[in-house]
């Protein structure tokens, strides 16, 4: 996944971050004692790859370890470009790696099955899960089942007919059918209903905003009890995620709170790997303003990225009494600088920003020649 607002060196730093976040998770399988991990969709983020991109993906699924299941979905569907039926990835997919890549029953070793509900396109006309449950084998074994998509009771939409119902999960985990489900399409983690057996584990690693993406960064271990005939199920969470993805909203009303702003920017931990967008709101001066925006470019130097989330931002920007007045400027400037603090004060929203552009602008500059 590229993120368009990373530029230079931070996008390669990304995407080896998201790799590495995969490579990863061979340790904490031996740790834990993991027998096998599921990715439950979107393993990839399109079908239309660059070689590389598949390459080091399978490169470092390959030393995971332990057996690992990909389940494909909405970003990766099983169509007629599917990058899993592509001859690069069928040259190169690791021993460990099984694709599931029908609806229906996978056997991980006896009485121990995946039920898999892979996208075949873009846009299912169905309940993939729901499809892959009917007809289950009358066996006894402990049952997995993988899927992806949105989940009815979370984004109720009644025009989508590929929701997954959480009814009919709900009363097959009841009935013994399924005894887990592993959810994909959410970033961040999520508990679905009241069993403690549905769940999105949401993306290893952030891929967006915290307003969209409020946990993301985990893999869940997910302990199904072999012995006990009812099977119970222990779900615990391990933070492998380096990055973050945050907004700060704050109030901008005069020089303390910019002071603050920069004091709260350097607080933060690991600047290379976070992103921040600011949301302000409140009334500064000219010369505030240009303090801020002064902050904001020299510490964005130390941060993946900073800036200002222009939409969501309501900054009034006033010339305050006397602001210019020590410039020392003489002749038409002064002339140039009243008439420019007159527009600035004027009800013409789009004169008034371009003259407090031009005041921020005239500020900098003077300051810099001082």
């Amino acid at each position: 996944m590229t993120r368009h607002f990373l530029a230079g060196e931070a996008q390669p730093r990304y995407s080896a971050a998201r790799r590495d976040v995969v490579a990863g998770l061979g340790a904490l399988a031996a740790q834990t004692g993991a027998e096998f991990i599921v990715v439950s969709g979107d393993v990839f983020e399109s079908n239309q790859l660059d070689a590389s991109v598949v390459s080091k993906s399978l490169e470092a699924i390959r030393g995971i370890g332990v057996p690992v299941y990909l389940l494909p979905g909405n970003h990766d569907p099983l169509d007629a470009a599917s990058v899993y039926t592509s001859g690069l990835f069928s040259a190169e997919r690791p021993d460990n790696v099984t694709v599931l890549d029908r609806s229906g029953v996978f056997e991980v070793r006896p009485g121990l099955q995946i039920v898999a509900a892979p996208w075949r396109s873009k846009r299912p006309t169905a309940d993939l899960a729901a499809a892959a449950l009917a007809g289950l084998p009358d066996e006894p074994a402990v049952r997995i089942l993988v899927a992806h998509g949105g989940v009815d009771r979370l984004d109720p939409d009644p025009n989508n007919p590929a929701l997954i119902r959480l009814g009919p999960l709900e009363d097959a985990l009841s009935r013994g059918d399924i005894h887990y489900v592993a959810l994909g399409d959410k970033h961040s983690r999520t508990r679905v209903g009241d069993s403690g057996r549905v769940w999105y584990s949401g993306a290893p690693e952030v891929t967006n905003f915290d307003d969209i993406e409020p946990d993301p960064g985990h893999v869940l271990l997910v302990d199904v009890d072999d012995d006990d005939p009812a099977h119970p199920v222990a779900v615990t969470n391990h933070r492998v995620g380096s990055w973050r993805f945050i907004t700060l909203r704050r109030e901008m009303d005069g020089v303390r709170d910019i002071t603050d702003l920069g004091i709260e920017l350097d607080n933060l931990a690991d600047k290379e790997r976070t992103v921040v967008r600011l949301e302000l709101t409140g009334t500064l001066g000219v010369s505030e303003r240009a303090d801020l925006d002064d902050l904001v470019y020299r510490r964005g130097r130390l941060f993946a990225w900073l800036d200002l989330w222009d939409t969501h931002c309501d900054l009034a920007v006033l010339p305050a009494d006397g602001e210019f007045s020590d410039l020392g400027f003489g002749g038409f400037a002064v002339d140039a600088v009243d008439e420019l603090v007159a527009t600035a004060r004027s009800g013409d929203p789009a004169a008034a920003h371009t003259a407090q552009g031009a005041l921020a602008l005239l500020l900098r500059l003077a300051k810099g020649a001082a």
